[in-house]
């Protein structure tokens, strides 16, 4: 919020009006989403948008931020697999809603636009450090190496999610979520995450 705004009054009615405007463009994947189509549906004038947000890249900045607060069910059932699998789900719970619309948007802003890069690269650090919880328990349990590199797994896990969502366009469904799910799980457990020992060589012979 900018410096000397009240949290209160007309300020917070212009914002809670715009982010619920771009919530319900982004939802309607056929409308226009700028700063002007966005202020028409607030019902404000443009100048109060660029004033508050600069461009659209704030906009959707604020609003993921916003999501980005809500809570987040971290899995504990008490097995890898299953862990992995209910993660995977809820990733593409988020990736099939109005989170991943605000992801996509911002994603193909980040190029040009430094701010909307880091919205989104604090949004995952928080996202992945959350979850990263759930391999740390599978050590703890025998289920993965020691040395396991629980943000690795979590990056491996998710990396799919986007590639369709980014790249590929493809749908993600629940046995896509399950499989990635299930092939993660596998990696973990054949310690394809353990950050390898530093191998040199000393007199003709392999010392580690």
């Amino acid at each position: 919020m900018p410096v000397g705004s009240r949290p209160g009054g007309r300020s917070a009615r212009v914002r809670a009006a715009v982010l619920a405007a771009a919530r319900t463009l982004l939802v309607d994947r056929d409308a226009e989403l700028t700063v002007e189509r966005i202020a028409q549906a607030a019902g404000v004038n443009k100048t109060s948008v660029y004033r508050r947000w600069t461009d659209l890249e704030g906009v959707l900045g604020d609003l993921l931020t916003e999501y980005a607060n809500s809570y987040v069910p971290i899995p504990d059932t008490g097995r890898l697999d299953s862990d992995l699998e209910q993660l995977a789900l809820l990733v593409r719970s988020g990736m099939t809603g109005e989170p991943g619309d605000l992801v996509t948007a911002l994603a193909a802003a980040a190029p040009r636009n430094p701010r909307a890069a880091q919205v989104v690269r604090g949004f995952f650090a928080e996202r992945f450090g959350l979850a990263e919880v759930v391999v740390g328990r599978a050590v703890a349990r025998g289920e993965a190496p020691a040395g396991t590199d629980a943000r690795a797994a979590i990056e491996f896990l998710g990396a799919p999610f986007f590639l369709r969502r980014l790249v590929v366009g493809e749908p993600i469904d629940e046995q896509f979520a399950r499989r990635v799910a299930a092939a993660g799980a596998a990696a973990v457990r054949a310690g394809a995450f353990v950050a390898p020992r530093d191998v040199s060589i000393v007199d003709g012979s392999r010392a580690f």
